[in-house]
């Protein structure tokens, strides 16, 4: 069996730690067993390593978290990158696609897909194992795995099976309802309905003739080629509704969706994580703050208190999921992203006259790593060295580098910068555009600076 998770989000619903680069699968305030702090996506990793499925995995993404996670699994996962957003539908074609033609796995092979980031106990991912037999063995186009419901909620979708018991480990389904009152919710479980959590899987034929029967590309690298011009539609609406054979596996255990802070604040193992005090008569607060200045929360009760680059929050608990309607209209650029090389703040951001902007970015490069030999067409910049030893390229010559050091960068000019130990940056962009898109990258990796940077000099 493939096994397919699906890295989405537009990074709303946990602001201001999420954006559009880093959703909420990425926030790193979750704890391992060792008490470290780890994302839902390492967590989630984690688990498919305990169970042997990770080397069938695949995750499909777009661009911008691509970096993020190759960083947070270090590279351990296969990737399927979308070139631009659209929706479920879209992302499994592609998916399928994939395993299909560049895998070449057979039409009969079984292929799961679930989400990123559920927050489960490993028995869960077990379960997922147990689609295989259950589409095989059924005949089913997809079969699901539907979270037995521990209480009537109205922010599930749930899947209603014909039976409440059978004989085989799998139920038929008979339809769904999405998100229902909670009154209608409580008939629905007396009736043996379940969570709809999203997982599901089908013989990889099943969407295969989907694509054929659309006049689709069943061949990866023309369906990428055509993939800005596929519908923006769900999976659920293009071919679930539309499927008539379906059975759901049943799952008696613990699932929780981390979408919202009430619900994340929830499963934190620590109140407070970064700088700050809360007040002892403060009551059910968690204070997140990824600032280098202190928070204190004085005399508040069930408070959600969230501060980054991108902005502070301030909730009742409750109420926090509101929040994706407040920020919605925020056009804001990411201040915070993860990279493959490390991370980057931005520290300021000011428009001067006649077009000319200016950009103040703290940069950290984890040892060993490195910015790709690049240049830049809109932008000079200045480096200034803070911590950490390196090795900085201009224009194919090469030389040392140690806190102290001032670098400077013209547009147009060749770049690039390895760590020899933790480095840490602070970079002033001048220009008339200065977004992540100016960047016509030479060389990615190291070692290919080292074999095609002919001519280097060391100062």
């Amino acid at each position: 069996m493939k096994l397919v998770l699906l890295s989405g989000g537009s990074g709303k619903r946990l602001w201001p730690l999420s954006n559009d680069s880093r959703s909420k699968q990425f926030l790193k305030v979750l704890e391992d067993k060792e008490s470290n702090l780890q994302s839902m996506v390492q967590r989630v990793w984690n688990q498919i390593s305990n169970v042997g499925l990770a080397e069938s995995t695949v995750i499909a993404t777009g661009k911008s978290q691509e970096d993020m996670i190759k960083s947070q699994l270090d590279n351990q996962a296969g990737l399927i990158i979308e070139p631009c957003r659209r929706d479920t539908f879209p992302a499994i074609a592609l998916a399928a696609s994939y395993v299909y033609s560049v895998k070449e796995s057979d039409l009969d092979e079984v292929v799961a897909i679930l989400p990123v980031d559920p927050y489960v106990d490993d028995a869960f991912f077990s379960r997922v194992k147990d689609l295989e037999t259950a589409v095989q063995d059924s005949g089913a186009d997809l079969a699901l795995i539907g979270v037995t419901p521990t209480y009537p909620s109205s922010k599930y979708g749930y899947i209603v099976p014909t039976v409440s018991q059978s004989e085989t480990d799998y139920l038929p389904v008979q339809r769904f309802t999405e998100k229902p009152s909670e009154a209608a919710a409580s008939a629905l479980i007396q009736d043996g309905a379940l969570w709809n959590c999203g997982v599901f899987a089908f013989k990889l034929g099943y969407v295969i003739s989907i694509l054929e029967e659309k006049g689709l590309p069943t061949q990866y690298e023309e369906l990428l080629k055509q993939y800005a011009t596929l519908p923006k539609i769900s999976f659920d609406y293009e071919v679930v509704e539309k499927t008539q054979n379906i059975v759901v596996l049943p799952y008696n255990g613990y699932w929780k969706d981390l979408g919202t802070w009430n619900t994340l604040t929830e499963e934190m193992a620590t109140k407070q994580i970064g700088k700050g005090v809360i007040s002892e008569d403060s009551e059910n607060v968690h204070l997140i703050n990824e600032l280098d200045i202190p928070v204190t929360v004085l005399g508040g009760s069930n408070l959600v208190v969230a501060a980054s680059p991108d902005g502070i929050l301030v909730s009742d608990k409750e109420a926090s999921p509101r929040i994706k309607e407040l920020v919605g209209a925020f056009d804001n650029r990411p201040m915070y992203e993860e990279r493959r090389w490390g991370w980057y703040k931005v520290l300021d951001y000011t428009k001067l006259e006649e077009d000319k902007e200016v950009l103040t970015k703290r940069i950290g490069v984890a040892a060993g790593k490195n910015l790709s030999y690049q240049l830049h067409d809109y932008r000079d910049e200045v480096w200034t060295i803070i911590k950490g030893e390196g090795e900085f390229i201009l224009n194919d010559e090469i030389r040392t580098v140690k806190p102290g050091d001032v670098l400077q960068v013209q547009a147009g000019e060749k770049h690039a910068i390895r760590a020899t130990t933790d480095l840490e940056i602070i970079e002033v962009q001048t220009g008339t555009q200065l977004i992540e898109e100016d960047i016509v990258r030479l060389y990615m990796t190291w070692e290919e600076i080292e074999e095609n940077v002919l001519g280097v000099k060391r100062a």
